[in-house]
């Protein structure tokens, strides 16, 4: 029972140390524009089943509760919580921040489609439009040279004023991508999540449209993640892995007395 008890504790220990390793993922992208933070789940292990409950007891009566034996504990995944991140004005006119639902869709060189909210935004050598690490957003939109004064409505339409043309020409319209389940959306790094089976298909559209959210110019939206949810979260996790700890000391010590005792 005292070599259960060890395996036990030994889960817990595991677990809790999964969780810290989640919440320090947190608080390290705590200024990660449109980062979103992720949260652990746990669920027991197997019982052991002693006595079942209804079991006979004796010719007349029956067990009312049993007799389990939990065997530990698992994380058994993590989810991100999709909620708005505050959103700061930057002044630069390829800056884009999402107000609500969707994602912003991303060729990744691997020729698949990525999602992100971050909307960080410059322009590559040929005027298209692309993240820091010069994947292009998708639809691509080109941006002529010479184009001054581009305008990103909140539905993504995308507008300049051209050299030789007096009236403001529509250049492109940026669409967003929102998911059923966004928390089943693969991390893939660098800001960049991707479709799974359980996410479901991506459903593309304007912005504004069909539960997606608005865009906002010149704009970024900042980590959801906060630092003092974090820090509470992190001592719970310091504290319960200590009381594992413990018990594991304390196993051990049962078994010493019980070697040179019995």
């Amino acid at each position: 029972m005292s070599n259960a008890a060890l395996h036990v504790a030994r889960t817990g220990l595991d677990a809790q140390n999964m969780r810290m390793q989640v919440i320090a993922n947190n608080l390290a992208n705590v200024n990660t524009t449109g980062f979103k933070r992720d949260r652990a789940s746990f669920e027991t292990l197997a019982y052991q089943a002693m006595t079942a409950p209804g079991a006979a007891s004796s010719e007349s009566t029956k067990y009312a509760t049993g007799t389990n034996l939990g065997t530990g504990v698992q994380i058994n995944g993590t989810a991100k919580i999709d909620t708005q991140g505050g959103i700061q004005s930057t002044g630069n006119a390829l800056d884009m921040a999402i107000e609500g639902a969707g994602y912003f869709q991303m060729q990744l060189p691997d020729g698949r489609i990525g999602y992100t909210r971050d909307g960080n935004f410059n322009l590559s050598s040929d005027g298209t439009i692309v993240n820091s690490d010069g994947y292009q957003l998708q639809p691509q939109i080109q941006i002529p040279e010479g184009a001054q004064n581009i305008t990103i409505g909140t539905d993504g339409t995308v507008s300049a004023a051209i050299a030789g043309q007096v009236e403001v020409s529509e250049i492109g319209k940026i669409e967003l991508a929102r998911f059923i389940n966004p928390a089943g959306l693969q991390a893939e790094g660098n800001n960049i999540l991707t479709e799974t089976a359980a996410s479901g298909q991506a459903q593309v559209g304007a912005a504004g449209v069909d539960g997606r959210g608005s865009i906002r110019q010149a704009s970024l939206e900042g980590s959801n993640v906060n630092i003092v949810e974090e820090l509470v979260d992190m001592i719970e996790t310091q504290r319960a892995y200590e009381v594992n700890s413990k018990m594991i000391s304390s196993t051990d010590q049962m078994l010493q007395y019980v070697n040179q005792n019995i």
